[in-house]
């Protein structure tokens, strides 16, 4: 207990100690904290689904599921809910199968954990996610990461790497959970290609927003494993891979996290479906929403990597992060400070995460708070 004590002290005096917000009520593009409304700028529900009491009545009057799966798919935990979900996702990406996993986390922990084995090797982008860090780690293998969108260093590590192994996988998000950097996805079909590797692209920040398909970035036929979430833009729970059938069905059998977990309530896979199928339309109406307002806000920011609708505005300093957080949260916008671990040593930042319900004017006015601190 006492080295837990001292390590908690240790965060606290570096200004990384994390505490959990005593959020009370969510409303559209709005936050309550001890009976307080605050501008969101920290939600990853992109296209304001979750917060539409419209919607949630509109479902609810026509639905009634379980509440509890009650068990692992492999046992009795699965249900029509689950196949034609999954059924209509392969569909929607032009692939041969689709697995439902809990989270975004446990996806990409079960992906790569199962696919990458002994004389096997990741090429990881260095500012991955941390369920794809992870899932390298409970991996068999081994895990090179290349300079972030470097691709020049990828492939001189490909070209002095690449023979020593069996069996390859290049990983990369489409849009970067901290940088709202986009991935060049065809310079990586090209490398992924010239050195007989699979690639691997996590979709979780733009599936629900971007193509036609609202797919994302990556829906290329050569991507041969993209995973993405619910939870975000569609406004759920839940995330999925899609892939060819004998991948899923490698999954189906050495994937842990999908095979030792109780799967989700059928009710959140079928408002899922529903949004997908029956709600599409208003989906896209969303989607084109926060697109517009993504690039008047684009504008209006300089000095950033994003090319998105997440903002970095990186601070440095811990202290000077959340002494600005604060700041921020005293004019009515709640905007945490990003601190390590999530972010490299040097870089905190405010993330500003655009949705759909954003106002321009509550932009302007953040930029001007942060611009005159």
């Amino acid at each position: 207990m006492e080295r837990i004590k001292e390590e908690l002290k240790t965060l606290e005096a570096s200004g990384q100690l994390r505490i959990i917000p005593k959020i009370e009520e969510k409303l559209d593009g709005n936050l309550v904290i001890n009976g307080k409304i605050y501008k969101n700028f920290a939600s990853n529900d992109y296209l304001g689904i979750s917060t539409k009491t419209e919607l949630r009545r509109d479902f609810f009057n026509k639905y009634d599921y379980q509440m509890s799966s009650a068990s692992a798919r492999l046992l009795t935990g699965t249900s029509n809910e689950f196949i034609e979900l999954e059924d209509i996702l392969a569909k929607m990406f032009k692939k041969e199968a689709a697995l439902i996993f809990n989270t975004g986390y446990q996806c990409n922990l079960g992906v790569i954990s199962a696919l990458c084995g002994k004389n096997d090797v990741v090429f990881s982008d260095k500012l991955n996610h941390a369920s794809i860090i992870d899932g390298m780690r409970l991996s068999e293998g081994d895990f090179i990461r290349y300079k972030h969108n470097n691709y020049e260093d990828l492939e001189k590590l490909l070209k002095s790497k690449r023979r020593n192994y069996k069996r390859a996988i290049i990983i990369s998000e489409s849009i970067f959970s901290m940088d709202g950097d986009i991935a060049n996805i065809e310079k990586l079909i090209e490398l992924k290609n010239k050195y007989n590797c699979l690639l691997m692209v996590d979709e979780a920040h733009a599936f629900g927003i971007y193509g036609d398909g609202l797919t994302g970035i990556s829906n290329y036929k050569d991507v041969d494993i993209i995973t993405a979430t619910f939870g975000k833009a569609i406004g759920s729970f839940g995330a999925f891979c899609v892939a060819n059938n004998e991948i899923i069905s490698y999954l189906i059998n050495k994937s842990r996290s999908f095979i030792f977990s109780t799967s989700m309530p059928p009710i959140n896979i079928a408002w899922t479906k529903w949004l997908l199928t029956e709600k599409f339309n208003y989906l896209k109406a969303q989607s084109k929403k926060l697109v517009n307002i993504m690039k008047e806000t684009h504008t209006l920011v300089t000095n950033t990597p994003s090319e998105s609708h997440i903002i970095p505005i990186v601070i440095g300093a811990n202290d000077k992060t959340l002494e600005l957080a604060e700041l921020l949260r005293s004019q009515g916008y709640y905007i945490p400070a990003i601190r390590p671990p999530t972010v490299p040593q040097g870089t905190s930042r405010l993330r500003i995460s655009l949705t759909a319900d954003t106002k321009i004017e509550d932009i302007k006015q953040v930029l001007r708070i942060i611009h005159e601190f």
